[in-house]
């Protein structure tokens, strides 16, 4: 895999992402020439990742900078590059990335027919915008896109994100939609489901309650990311439907906000559980009957 010559990134905008990825481009030996940073969360972060980077306009940090780094929110990307390119801001040769994992190539058309090389890079963590991010950096994947057929443009998105320490994965344009959707209902939802038995426990009068979740949950993750539904444990795999309408009952009682999403999460589960050939279909489907019901016992 050639490595790209040095290159002058703009950064666009100095966010917990753009900030990291900036830092990560110069720490790789390229330069960041110009961020732009509105807000003053981000200025300060721009101080303290990209230090001694003059901030800027967002049409001059494109102007003067071979690659661009767009790290703003999904909604507002489209209307970024548009506007960008109603100023002139985009050039033959220059480098055009994305960090959204929501959106493919389709975004930074005005950019690629202005002559720039776009490429979609999307890094597969959550960031804080501060300096533990670069090490997180360099132990996750970064989701790749570049046109179909252009091996060169695919090869400088890979380059890029292996200097950068991280591990590129093709993601082809059709996809990005589908991965990014697994990639939030994993993430984000475990966040939610997370602080959700937090609550719960805490709610329960049981003390210090993400001590004892901690244990328990990165045990679930390590087992499911190496054995898969093998790796189900609990009373919705055994079958154990007495269990669950103790669940049912006592969640209800004091936290019934909670219950759709258990009896979501169960009812997926017991269908998994089931084509895994770990719950029969008979208890399957008492399991289902139960979770169906319009007011649980």
């Amino acid at each position: 895999m050639s490595r790209p010559a040095r290159l002058g990134v703009g950064v666009i905008s100095a966010g917990r992402v753009g900030s990291v990825v900036g830092a990560a481009l110069a720490r790789s030996g390229h330069t960041v020439v110009a961020a732009s940073a509105i807000s003053a969360a981000s200025q300060a972060r721009a101080e303290r990742m990209l230090p001694g980077v003059p901030l800027k306009p967002p049409d001059e940090v494109a102007a003067t900078a071979d690659l661009v780094l767009l790290a703003v929110p999904d909604d507002e990307l489209a209307g970024l590059v548009r506007g960008l390119a109603a100023t002139g801001s985009w050039r033959p040769g220059q480098i055009v990335i994305h960090t959204s994992g929501a959106h493919g190539l389709d975004v930074l058309a005005p950019a690629a027919e202005a002559g720039a090389l776009p490429l979609a890079l999307h890094p597969v963590m959550t960031f804080t915008g501060r300096s533990e991010d670069l090490d997180r950096l360099t132990a996750c994947s970064v989701g790749v896109t570049a046109t179909a057929g252009d091996e060169a443009a695919w090869s400088v998105g890979e380059a890029l994100t292996v200097e950068m320490g991280a591990e590129p994965v093709r993601v082809p344009e059709a996809a990005r939609a589908l991965y990014h959707a697994a990639l939030a209902h994993g993430a984000n939802h475990l966040i939610t489901l997370v602080d959700d038995c937090a609550d719960l426990l805490r709610g329960a009068g049981i003390g210090n309650a993400e001590r004892m979740l901690g244990p328990l949950l990165s045990a679930a993750l390590d087992n499911a990311l190496r054995h898969g539904d093998r790796a189900l444990t609990g009373p919705v795999a055994r079958g154990d439907t007495g269990t669950l309408r103790k669940h049912l009952g006592v969640l209800e009682a004091t936290e019934p906000a909670i219950v759709p999403a258990y009896t979501s999460l169960a009812r997926r589960t017991a269908q998994r559980a089931e084509a895994a050939g770990l719950l029969d279909a008979g208890a399957a489907a008492e399991i289902t009957e139960l979770l169906e019901r319009p007011e649980h016992p």
